[in-house]
């Protein structure tokens, strides 16, 4: 039925003006969610065949579909500078350095032990900066019988706000990321361990794979949001426990995709998995397209 707005009072006007939002909103984020995801595609530089050429290893992540490549650390200048030039030769992005941390964690009850992680930690940021990198990928800490889980919490912290001017001055993220190490497990505390860090230099890297055992992924997406800033692809199953190859697993890939769509992400989606030849590498960045077009 038709209304004359001009017999409308005040509160109906506004109750009208805050459902037609609503709806605007409401349909602004289902657009979003359903529509074209560009994410990129990437791999890490472990998986690539080891008896090709540095070159030949970037032509093949190109010919295979993929964007980019995600790297070690790498201490000797001259070779991260040789892999640069590779990766550009080749059209190829080297996103991000997968550094870790298990080796000598910020979280360490030893002193001596957190003085090399944060050396080590500088060292990758150093690396990822001459090869063109954004990020290196963080473990924070590890929670163990002799480190207590607030003990990781505040070590890794310190540790890490240390580093904060480094990755500033070299223009690289710290990205944490959520893996098995007793740490970080929920999307809440996950969140909240970075908004306390208070630097856009120290983001989220969000493993797909790595929360199915206990969560779900597209959940941990929604909380964490825009923190997040690189993704590991990776699919589980939950009977048996065990990672499987992509598209094999129980993520609920349309639900992950819909979800990555609604928080904002087009960045790159990096595959860790076991390597393999050139066919293994086409298909694969086949099922991520699958995954990336919501097929």
């Amino acid at each position: 039925m038709a209304m004359d707005w001009q017999g409308m009072t005040r509160r109906e006007l506004l109750a009208g003006a805050a459902m037609g939002l609503a709806a605007k909103a409401s349909g602004a984020q289902s657009g979003a969610a359903s529509g074209a995801w560009k994410a990129k595609k990437a791999v890490i530089w472990g998986m690539l065949p080891g008896n090709l050429s540095r070159e030949d290893r970037f032509k093949l992540v190109r010919d295979c579909g993929f964007d980019g490549v995600e790297a070690p650390p790498i201490a000797d200048a001259a070779e991260c500078e040789a892999m640069r030039k590779a990766a550009e030769a080749a059209s190829v992005r080297i996103h991000s350095v997968i550094y870790g941390g298990w080796d000598a964690p910020l979280s360490s009850p030893n002193p001596e032990v957190r003085e090399t992680g944060v050396k080590q930690v500088q060292a990758a940021l150093e690396s990822a900066h001459r090869m063109g990198a954004d990020d290196i990928l963080l473990v924070p800490g590890i929670v163990t019988a002799e480190t207590r889980y607030i003990q990781c919490y505040q070590r890794s912290q310190q540790a890490i706000r240390r580093l904060i001017p480094v990755a500033e001055r070299l223009k690289v993220m710290i990205l944490v990321e959520e893996v098995w190490n007793k740490f970080l497990l929920s999307p809440l505390e996950f969140a909240r361990y970075i908004d306390e860090l208070g630097s856009p230099w120290v983001q989220s890297y969000f493993d797909v794979g790595n929360v199915v055992d206990f969560a779900w992924p597209e959940d941990w997406i929604r909380t964490l949001g825009k923190r997040i800033k690189r993704v590991h692809l990776k699919d589980f199953r939950r009977g048996p426990r065990q990672f499987v190859n992509l598209l094999e697993g129980d993520v609920n890939w349309p639900e992950v995709r819909r979800a990555f769509l609604e928080v904002g992400y087009h960045g790159f989606m990096t595959c860790e998995l076991p390597g393999g030849d050139e066919a293994y590498l086409r298909d694969l960045a086949s099922r991520v397209d699958r995954i990336i077009a919501g097929a």
